[in-house]
Order: structure tokens, then sequence, then C-alpha cells
């Protein structure tokens, strides 16, 4: 390696591979009792603000763990050059930084392909698939009204995913609309075969359940965008912290990564 590089990709691609092993490894560990962010979402009817907080930590304890190792890896890996203390020391941070957003970059490619995946397999056969499925997730509501008859159509998934579109909007700021409300009513009395006192109370009761529903959600996100937004800025400046104490082993030739403790108690 020339003394002129920067930048040492065999370093920090080495250092990007350890940190997404640790974190794969940790997060199925998370995901199995409970604790991750992500498998804890799926469950947050039954999660209070306190089992948010737990998950929460967990995944800024993830990255702080994956980022540690991987940073630390990328700066002792990084071949030793003649130059100033300073110098060095601020390039192995720099290789910790990169790789920190190498391993980000690639777990949203990874992301971003699983959600492509998912939309494809999702989408109807024909040539305007994609239109068809974007217009059917923002404008569902409207292709209903448009459709709708007095007539109920004898298709108990088509009713449960037009109820819940029509529920969807109960978080809105207008919340259910009066005809929206009439037209659950009507349906649900014609499927259960009640009366349309019980089935405005049914209509009543899921429409303010909904409600409650729909906000626990959007607080969960909202937390969960806040953790993960958290725990890649620890990420990346544990990761810098780390390469940097990498390279100054790698100067001194010690051999493992714990003497920091003692070596900074001497």
């Amino acid at each position: 390696m020339s003394a002129d590089s920067h930048f040492q990709w065999p370093a920090i691609f080495g250092g990007v591979a350890v940190a997404a092993g640790t974190s794969l490894t940790l997060n199925a560990f998370g995901a199995g009792i409970g604790l991750s962010v992500v498998s804890g979402i799926s469950s947050w009817r039954e999660s209070s603000a306190v089992t948010w907080l737990v998950a929460g930590v967990f995944l800024l304890f993830v990255a702080i763990i994956s980022f540690a190792v991987g940073g630390y890896i990328a700066g002792r890996m990084r071949e030793r050059l003649n130059i100033d203390p300073a110098e060095t020391e601020f390039r192995d941070g720099m290789h910790g930084l990169a790789t920190w957003g190498v391993a980000v970059a690639l777990g949203a490619l990874l992301a971003l392909g699983a959600a492509v995946a998912a939309a494809s397999s999702a989408a109807p056969s024909g040539t305007n698939a994609s239109q068809s499925v974007a217009g059917e997730s923002i404008i569902a509501t409207e292709l209903d009204e448009l459709f709708r008859t007095g007539k109920v159509i004898d298709n108990l998934p088509y009713r449960r995913a037009e109820a819940a579109r029509i529920l969807l909007t109960a978080s809105g700021h207008n919340g259910v609309s009066n005809p929206d409300r009439r037209y659950l009513t009507t349906i649900t009395s014609i499927v259960v075969g009640a009366p349309e006192v019980e089935a405005k109370a049914r209509v009543d009761d899921a429409i303010t359940r909904s409600a409650q529903a729909l906000h626990r959600a959007r607080v969960a996100a909202v937390l969960q965008a806040f953790f993960v937004a958290a725990a890649l800025l620890v990420g990346s400046a544990v990761a810098w912290y780390a390469a940097t104490e990498g390279g100054k082993d790698r100067e001194r030739g010690a051999t493992h990564f714990w003497e920091w403790s003692s070596r900074r108690r001497t």
C-alpha cells in the first residue's frame, strides 16, 4: 500500500463485515427475547412506554458494540505509516467513520431491496402494475367510494379491507365521515345479522378503538425512528473512537483491545 493512500479499503471492508455480523447476531438475540425495536413494534398493542424505552436502549447497545468492534478492526488492520502521530490518529478515526458509513449504507440498501421485493410480490400482473399498486395505496378510499353501491359484496376479505381503509381515517383531523359511518353500520348489520342500533354501537366502538390503536402505532413509529437515529449517531462516534484505539494498539504492537482500561490507568 502506497504511503500516499488515505483510505485502505480492505481494512474498512473487514471492519464492515465484522460489524454487520456482530449486529446481526445481537439483533437476532434481541428479537428472540423481545428486546429488538423492530420485533417490539409489531406487538405495540401490548407494549408500554417502558418496553419501548428498553428496546431503544438495547438498540443503542447493539450499535455501540457492533461499531466498536468494526471500528477497532478497521483501525488496527490499517497499514502502519511513517507520518505525524496526530495525522495517524486522524486517519485511523476516518477509517472508523468510513466503516460506519459503509455499514449504514449497506444496511439501507438491503432494507430498500427487501421493500422493493415485497412491493413487487404484491403487485398485480400487467404492464401498469406499479401504477396500480401506487393508486391502490394512495387513493384506495376514493376508489371504494367510486364503486360503492347499496349491495353488499359477498366477499369477506374485501369487506374487511374496505372497512380497514375507512377506519384508518379515524386518526385524521375530521375522523370518520358520517356517510362512512352509515355505510359501515349498514354493512355490519347485514353481515352479522344484528339490528341497526347494535350495528351502530359496534361501529362507534370500532372507530374509537381504531383511533386509539392508530395513535399508539404513530407513537411507536416515532420512538422507533428516534432510537434508530440516535443509535446511528452514537455509532459514528464509537466507530471513530474505536478506530483510533485500534490504531494506537497497532503502533504499540498490543495484542488485545481489552488492555484499554489498564493502559489508561498506567
